[in-house]
């Protein structure tokens, strides 16, 4: 494939990088005619800004990120584009060793439960507000983020306002499990490694896996700017075909032990072998089910959360924006174009329908009415 440019393309140290890291590692890139350097980032903004600025061709970028991104409400960016979605699960909500102690001794039942919800929390939320005591910090890693979303949902489920009754900061990933052991926070939604590290290290708890919040729930996509892809639409598929292929090879049992090597170096994700494997022996899905596909349902929800937390404009519309980000029909050209390595044919042929989600409380989504769900709760910032 001649003629293509080089590309550079951005990435946070987390599991769910891995298929930027393998198709370059594996020559998978190189292999559709593409010379691609990583970058690895410091901050979700940081990567949202250059790949806006056009100092990186694409990147591992938060999927809300890229539905936010050239929005009024984000007041930064540029319209962006997510043709893949870049794994399902793998985050987490983790607290510190004294936090998790004090819920525990005011409600064991709720800290035994088979999922764990906010409800101990809540009860200690409302003793520490008794007492006079400042409210607990959370972090998240951004303000547009499934971690975000995550969090506030598993508080307010439990009666706590997120907005209210603790306080949301936002810190990079791998500066989360050092903010815990300091005391800085009290505890913190992020992807894995980082909820694994810090329980190796001995500092947090983990409550709640994102499987268990939204079992197969979106998290990240390979996102870049609709300029960009308009400019390059040859580089664009080399890039989604390589990066296809290497999310179909890190989903292969076999290869863990190689995809973890890779991913515990330095300047890849630069943690410990036994944390980085957790994740993927567990819960983290790039390819199985069509897991790459750019779902309208998953953006739809996404949205959904902005008008919750009244994060964008009461007149935003709202299908309009899922519809222009997420772009099933170049992930199904791309992968259509590999053939079996990808499965049926029939898997990748209409990303804009599938079964709504049911989240850990039972509550279904109908992505059919967005807005009317996110009003529908007890704790929202939406309008009725």
């Amino acid at each position: 494939m001649s003629g293509l440019a080089d590309l550079t393309l951005g990435f946070i140290p987390l599991t769910d990088c891995a298929p930027l890291v393998v198709a370059k590692s594996l020559g998978l890139f190189a292999q559709e005619g593409l010379e691609v350097s990583l970058s690895r980032e410091a901050s979700w903004a940081t990567i949202r800004d250059k790949v806006t600025v056009g100092a990186l061709d694409g990147a591992h970028m938060l999927a809300p990120m890229a539905l936010a991104s050239g929005l009024a409400s984000d007041g930064s960016g540029a319209p962006m584009l997510a043709p893949l979605a870049l794994n399902l699960n793998g985050s987490a909500i983790t607290v510190s060793l004294g936090l998790a102690a004090a819920m525990r001794a005011l409600d064991p039942e709720g800290m035994a439960a088979e999922i764990i919800t906010a409800r101990p929390l809540a009860r200690l939320v409302e003793q520490r507000k008794e007492h006079g005591a400042p409210p607990l910090i959370f972090a998240v890693v951004f303000p547009h983020s499934m971690h975000n979303y995550a969090l506030r949902y598993w508080l307010a489920q439990a009666g706590v306002d997120p907005d209210r009754e603790v306080r949301l900061v936002v810190t990079p990933p791998p500066r989360m499990v050092d903010h815990l052991q300091s005391g800085g926070i009290d505890g913190f939604c992020v992807g894995a490694p980082w909820n694994a590290v810090a329980m190796s290290q001995g500092v947090g708890e983990m409550l709640i896996k994102a499987s268990t919040f939204w079992p197969g729930g979106p998290d990240k996509v390979f996102g870049l700017t609709q300029a960009w892809a308009e400019r390059h639409p040859g580089e664009l598929r080399a890039a989604l075909r390589a990066l296809l292929r290497a999310a179909a090879w890190c989903d292969e049992p076999g290869n863990h032990a190689e995809l973890v090597a890779l991913l515990s170096r330095p300047e890849h994700v630069g943690a410990e072998p036994e944390v980085v494997a957790r994740a993927l022996r567990q819960e983290i899905v790039f390819h199985r089910g069509a897991a790459g596909l750019p779902r309208r349902e998953h953006a739809l929800w996404f949205l959904s959360q902005m008008v919750r937390w009244a994060q964008v404009a009461d007149d935003l519309d709202l299908a309009a924006v899922a519809d222009r980000v997420y772009r099933p029909d170049l992930f199904r050209e791309a992968a259509l174009s590999i053939g079996p390595i990808l499965g049926p044919a029939q898997a990748f042929e209409d990303g804009a329908a599938s079964v709504p989600a049911a989240l850990f409380d039972g509550v279904s989504f109908d992505p059919g009415d967005a807005r009317g769900y996110a009003a529908g709760f007890a704790i929202s910032r939406a309008r009725a």
